[in-house]
């Protein structure tokens, strides 16, 4: 039987539209995608996140714990709220999930993990985490929500007493805080500013409905992922997985190797790097009519030929784009496989848009 968020009675009685993602049944829209869509990009929107897992680290080896089994850098963390993203790695470099950690104290981190990918993530940490005697709690006891867009941070501040909202809006990027009986987040996974709120089980029907008082506009699945592929977000399973490295996924900025931290998955990388990547993953913007979807193949003549990992019609641009992964030395002009029709497509650097404007011509 899937899994259900507390939001899940809420979703139907809204008349979503229900799919199973990852195990959990999850509302894939509530009526038009593209007004939830241009909801975020244009005002603010909000999504049931109660689906990824969070899970609380305490004790005295949590901060080499996740030296070990991180690939980015915890000891960047020095200020408490401070999050940072990045990814677990198998003994061969491939990529276990992506998630963010955020440092809460020297003995308390949080971590926040992918929903598809929650019981063998936990498995894995639990695994690792013996040795170093940490506690590892799953923190089934919170729902998440998501709220995205430029008028984000206000709305939900605007919830909140004078004092509390002065908190919230203070928050830097990427930092979270208890404010009240939330733990606020300046994250999110659309390219917009926003929050993501972590809330008490019980009390997350009730923020949703004074978010939608306040102007807020419910998103499903259908907008977040046509909001994060034009913000250049992987998507775990589709633009890497534990057979494919960071390093060939566009994301060796998150695998920090300056200091000789012997985090696992380091010495696959350093051989790949070693033997010279065969592989990259880049932005394609699709200069013909044509919808790029996942697995079209994409062809560098003279080169070889890679894959679409993600695709979509881009309601902002009002063209095809997609995440592709292609050998490291294609050009900058390939063909990609639509329906038996090769159609020209130019390789770009993501994201295609950051804060509701272009970044591709």
């Amino acid at each position: 039987m899937a899994r259900r968020t507390p939001l899940f009675a809420l979703h139907q009685s809204a008349g979503a539209r229900i799919v199973d993602f990852g195990g959990w049944d999850m509302p894939l829209q509530y009526g038009s995608l593209l007004a939830e869509h241009h909801a975020v990009r244009r005002a603010a929107g909000v999504f049931d996140v109660s689906h990824m897992c969070v899970v609380d680290l305490e004790g005295e080896g949590v901060r080499p714990f996740l030296q070990r089994i991180f690939a980015n850098d915890v000891g960047k963390l020095t200020v408490p709220g401070k999050a940072l993203y990045g990814c677990l790695l198998n003994e061969r470099g491939g990529v276990i999930d992506d998630l963010i950690v955020y440092y809460l104290g020297e003995q308390w981190f949080r971590v926040v993990v992918n929903a598809g990918t929650r019981d063998k993530d936990l498995a894995w940490i639990r695994r690792h985490a013996e040795p170093y005697g940490i506690t590892v709690r799953e923190r089934t006891d919170l729902a998440m929500l998501a709220v995205q867009g430029p008028e984000a941070r206000a709305r939900l501040a605007g919830l909140l007493a004078p004092e509390l909202a002065e908190r919230a809006l203070s928050l830097g990027a990427f930092f979270g805080s208890e404010i009240g009986r939330w733990f606020v987040a300046r994250t999110g996974y659309t390219g917009e500013d926003g929050f993501e709120v972590m809330v008490a089980a019980g009390e997350a029907e009730a923020l949703w409905r004074s978010l939608l008082a306040a102007g807020v506009v419910p998103c499903g699945l259908g907008a977040r992922d046509t909001l994060r592929l034009e913000a250049g977000m992987n998507l775990y399973g589709s633009d890497m997985d534990e057979t494919t490295n960071p390093l060939e996924s566009g994301l060796a900025w998150t695998v920090a190797m300056s200091t000789p931290r012997a985090f696992i998955g380091r010495e696959a990388l350093e051989a790949a790097r070693a033997r010279g990547l065969e592989a990259k993953l880049v932005g394609l913007v699709l200069e013909e009519r044509g919808v790029l979807r996942a697995h079209q193949r994409v062809l560098a003549p003279g080169v070889g030929e890679g894959q679409i990992t993600s695709g979509t019609f881009s309601p902002t641009l009002e063209r095809s784009i997609a995440l592709a992964r292609i050998p490291i030395a294609a050009p900058d002009q390939v063909q990609v496989e639509v329906r038996g029709k090769r159609l020209a497509a130019r390789v770009v650097k993501p994201p295609f848009v950051r804060h509701g404007k272009s970044l591709v011509g």
